[in-house]
Formats: structure tokens, C-alpha cells, sequence
């Protein structure tokens, strides 16, 4: 087998390709190691949307839940088994990456439940149980950057446990999110485990972005605000590397808020093998059918990121994808630009950011419902 040159050239201009898809026919049929083989897939990422179209379709889990169904489990044990069952074997798929990586690819990522968003005790104690229940070094937990999910994320970090921060909008965020990682790595420090082996990606939106803004340009309807329609998903994604760069890097970007040259010297105090906190760009499907089907893949392009698309995206890129190697490194003066004419127009940015949060956890939230009822209905039919 031979790697699809379009995404080999992605890969070799620094970023990973993950699939956002999982499922146990996907991982059974062979077609998740074939991928690794094909498409310079590197990684898997999952959500509760996710595993509720792969429990809600066909045939595959109907044996497994039926055995527990006879062992008297209820729906969450029957969620918790199933979906921990599918990424620990996934996990196995990509375990040889793993170790050829050090650690930085082959890594597989599972949801805290999405009811937890706002509670920061219960997320900890459910990172930390799955972390055990799948145990495999090569796991991520995701942990969304909600104001409580902050702390949430400095505490399992401090266990020793990797950690994909889900759901971040806003830059400002983002560089709280930054905060809560090093604060994670200082505390596994002093709790000596090593952190060389602990990772963590932060999970910038980008699709949603432009959604929701194009929808308020639209309403403003003036040529100022039409003419802004498909630049903020790619602009704030833009200005979260400029904050990786300034918080891990140390170098100059067009943000000079406080606190940033504080971030790059507190990382680099650390020592001990820290890993630094890739950003990872989310929310690529385009839904926009008036843009190109591959614009959040190839218009962010840099070293030490990562791309989780959805299996269509991952197609149109290996069809006709062209990675921009000059789509981020140096546009945060242009990307600045893009938000003060927002602004301008009347788009209330912050606003945007907290429909945006408060959405993202509710189609969790949602879909995770969905999930509690199909499951309810099986058990109940094998019953």
C-alpha cells in the first residue's frame, strides 16, 4: 500500500491527520489499520455524537450487549463497556505509531459524558475511570473547556493522565486552557511521573466559527459584513497558533497581552520532558457548501498541529487537497485585521463565543441522550 500524496505532503508539512470517526466495524473490517497505511492517518478522535451513530446503526454491538444484557447491566454500565471496548482496541490499532512517534501520534481520544460539563469533581472522577478502564498509554481524555472544566483539566493532568481539551472557541480561552495545561504538568512534576509521557491537544473549533458569524453577517446584511462571510473560523484559528507560539516557542506574535512571555518562560522552567500542547483544529467539515470542501485543512497548515476530519473531508483532501504551507506562520497581523472589521460591522464577538459554548455542550449533551435511549431500547429487546 501507498500513501495518498496529498496527505502524505499535509503530514510532511508538520501536520497529523486523525480521523474524527470510530467505530467497532471500522476497527473489525480492518479498515482503521488500512488507513494508517493509506490516508497518513496518525490518530482517531471521538465524541458522544460519534458513538451514537455507531451504536444506533447495524448490527455490530447486538452480541455484546445481549451478553450484558443477560448479566443484568444497566444503560450506563452497557455505554461505559461498549465504547470503552472500541478504543481500547483502537488504541491497539495505533499502538506501533505510538511508539515510533515517542508518544506524539498514535493517540485515540474518549469523552468524559457530556453531562458533566459544568462539574468539576465529577469530570475528574470519570477522566481518572476511564483512564483505567481502558488502560492504554496512548489514550486522550477529553475534558471540555468550559470555565469548570479548567480545573478539571489541571487535576487529571497532575494524575499522570494525556488530555484533549474539547470545545474551545475563543483565543481568550484558549489561553486559559494553556494556563490549566501547565499548571497540570508543574503538579505531575512534583508528583514525579513523567512527562515525557504525558500529552495534550488542544481542540480549537473552527467550522462552528464561521457558522454562526455568517449567520449574524447575514442578518447585518450590508456589503461591509458580506464581504467578511468565511474569514473568522480561519482567522481565529490563525491567532490560537500565534498564542501556542508565544506560550511554548516564546517568539514574537502580533498578541502582546500580558502574561505571555510569563507562559513561555513557565514551560520551559518546567523541564523534565514537557511535551507541548498541540493545537488541534476541529469542527473541519465544511458546512458551507459555497466554500471549498477542503478550506480547514488546507488553510491551516503549520508545524506541530494536528487536523481531525471527518471521513468525507479526509476523502475531498485526498482527492483534490493542496496544503498551503503559508496559510498560518505570519497572517496574525491579517487575522487581527479580519476581527477588528467584525467588530466594525457589529458583530458582538464575545456573544458569539458564549452561544458557541453553550451550543457545542448541548449537541453533546443531546447526542449523549440519543445514546441513553437507543442503548435503553437494545437492552431492553434482548431482555
Amino acid at each position: 500500500m501507498s500513501q495518498n500524496p496529498n496527505l502524505a505532503a499535509l503530514h510532511a508539512a508538520g501536520v497529523s491527520v486523525w480521523l474524527d470517526d470510530l467505530s467497532r466495524e471500522l476497527i473489525h473490517s480492518g479498515k482503521l489499520a488500512e488507513l494508517t497505511q493509506t490516508m497518513s492517518v496518525t490518530g482517531v478522535t471521538t465524541n458522544p455524537s460519534i458513538f451514537q451513530a455507531a451504536l444506533s446503526h447495524g448490527d455490530a454491538y447486538d452480541a455484546q450487549v445481549a451478553e450484558l444484557a443477560a448479566r443484568g447491566a444497566d444503560v450506563d454500565a452497557t455505554i461505559r463497556t461498549v465504547t470503552t471496548d472500541d478504543v481500547r482496541a483502537a488504541c491497539d490499532v495505533f499502538a506501533p505509531i505510538y511508539e515510533q512517534t515517542g508518544g506524539v501520534d498514535g493517540r485515540v481520544s474518549i469523552e468524559v459524558d457530556p453531562r458533566l460539563a459544568h462539574d468539576t469533581g465529577q469530570t475528574v472522577v470519570q477522566a481518572i475511570e476511564l483512564w483505567k478502564i481502558v488502560d492504554r498509554p496512548n489514550l486522550l481524555i477529553k475534558i471540555p473547556a468550559t470555565l469548570e472544566g479548567l480545573p478539571a483539566i489541571t487535576r487529571v493532568l497532575a494524575e499522570g493522565i494525556s488530555v484533549n481539551v474539547t470545545l474551545i472557541f475563543s483565543v481568550a480561552r484558549y489561553e486559559g486552557v494553556i494556563a490549566a495545561y501547565l499548571a497540570g504538568i508543574e503538579e505531575a512534576a512534583k508528583a514525579g511521573h513523567d512527562l515525557s509521557r504525558i500529552h495534550s491537544v488542544a481542540s480549537f473549533f473552527v467550522s462552528r466559527v464561521d457558522t454562526e458569524i455568517d449567520k449574524r453577517l447575514d442578518a447585518i446584511g450590508s456589503d461591509e459584513a458580506k464581504a467578511l462571510k468565511g474569514k473568522a473560523g480561519l482567522a481565529n484559528a490563525r491567532l490560537a497558533y500565534v498564542a501556542y507560539q508565544e506560550a511554548f516557542d516564546g517568539t514574537d506574535g502580533v498578541r502582546s497581552e500580558d502574561g505571555s512571555a510569563d507562559s513561555a518562560a513557565r514551560y520551559h522552567a518546567i523541564g523534565g520532558g514537557a511535551t507541548k500542547q498541540r493545537p488541534l483544529w476541529a469542527s473541519t467539515g465544511v458546512k458551507n457548501p459555497a466554500y471549498p470542501d477542503t478550506l480547514y485543512v488546507a488553510d491551516l497548515v503549520a508545524p506541530n498541529t494536528v487536523n481531525t476530519m471527518p471521513g468525507k473531508t479526509m476523502e475531498a483532501f485526498a482527492d483534490h487537497g493542496t496544503p498551503d504551507i503559508h496559510s498560518i506562520i505570519g497572517k496574525g497581523n491579517e487575522s487581527e485585521a479580519v476581527f477588528a472589521a467584525l467588530e466594525q460591522v457589529g458583530i458582538d464577538l464575545a456573544d458569539v463565543f458564549t452561544v458557541l459554548e453553550d451550543e457545542g455542550v448541548a449537541k453533546f449533551e443531546q447526542a449523549w441522550l440519543e445514546l441513553i435511549d437507543a442503548t435503553a431500547e437494545q437492552l431492553k429487546a434482548q431482555a
